[in-house]
């Protein structure tokens, strides 16, 4: 199966644009359709000297240089670097319009550069992120996980400070965590026993109870009764030694705790070719792993490297979800 991605450029004051145009100018092994502002996508192409011919969706793209479209004009255009949140409206609209058109069947999976949430939050509209947004709007239950040609890693607990941490690792959370992430590595990925590393919250996991006992009281009686469902769980590890090469080639995915407890290691292995995958959706929906770089757009230094993985990842994953 080809598969056909929704593609979704993100903030337009951003180097999103640009990164869109830079993919239109690839063949890919599935079908694109761009959910945003033409008018956007045109500038970017005119700002890098690349061709770009838009084609109405529905219309069958004639060439690697062209990509067809969902039009969703932005109220304001805004010079590269210098977000609007009046655009707040129309990038949530082209978000929630390539997740339905997901969730239709009429796309096979979604693919989304940067978003800026402070920018989104400025509109008036209450944003924690396109992760959070996606799964209220599907009424799914996500997991975040990292991943490059290296590692994957899933992430227990998000955007929390680290003194809430502990109080939100719950057996409950954490089972639901570990049977989303079993359920997408056999689904999305195609691993028929996925492995899964499981950190532990504290230094040497807990050693023992002297240095905290969240991995006693939470993370080893869940690890035990998961087990006991069929779910192949290491852990917990300490998480300073889990990473090790040697170790690391033993798991098909790793659970961290918090973010910087295992993102950290993953983005210095290979930052350029990272992406974000939402675990848990109806449909494979891949993302950039950065921001919006204001600082880059318009300049044409941007790296398109983390766009190009998230589309090859997503077209991976629809093909096999469709094969299951």
């Amino acid at each position: 199966m080809r598969p056909l991605l929704a593609l979704v450029p993100g903030e337009p004051a951003g180097v999103g644009p640009e990164l869109v145009v830079q993919a239109a100018q690839c063949d890919w092994d599935a079908d694109l359709v761009v959910f945003g502002d033409a008018a956007s996508l045109h500038r970017a192409a005119a700002a890098l000297s690349l061709p770009l011919v838009l084609h109405r969706a529905g219309e069958t793209p004639a060439t690697p240089r062209s990509l067809e479209i969902v039009d969703i004009p932005h109220p304001h255009q805004v010079a590269p670097g210098t977000p609007e949140p009046a655009n707040a409206v129309s990038v949530i609209a082209a978000l929630t319009s390539a997740a339905q058109a997901c969730l239709d069947g009429r796309m096979h999976g979604l693919v989304t550069g940067p978003v800026h949430k402070a920018v989104i939050n400025d509109g008036g509209i209450p944003y924690t992120g396109t992760t959070g947004l996606l799964a209220a709007h599907a009424g799914a239950e996500v997991v975040m996980m990292l991943a490059n040609p290296t590692m994957r890693v899933a992430l227990q607990t998000v955007h929390l400070p680290l003194r809430e941490v502990a109080d939100r690792i719950t057996p409950d959370a954490l089972e639901r965590t570990l049977r989303i992430v079993d359920a997408a590595l056999r689904l999305q990925f195609g691993i028929a026993a996925p492995v899964i590393a499981v950190l532990g919250l504290n230094p040497h996991a807990g050693e023992d109870g002297h240095l905290g006992r969240e991995e006693l009281d939470i993370i080893i009686p869940t690890l035990e009764r998961l087990r006991s469902d069929g779910l192949h769980l290491v852990g917990p590890l300490p998480a300073d030694t889990a990473f090790l090469p040697g170790k690391l080639a033993g798991f098909d995915a790793v659970l961290a705790m918090y973010h910087d407890q295992g993102l950290p290691v993953l983005k210095h292995a290979d930052f350029a070719n990272a992406v974000n995958i939402s675990l848990g959706l109806p449909y494979p929906r891949v993302a950039v792993d950065h921001g919006t770089a204001l600082d880059l757009a318009g300049t044409g230094k941007a790296d398109p490297s983390s766009l190009f993985a998230a589309i090859r990842c997503c077209a991976q994953l629809a093909a096999r979800q469709a094969d299951a």
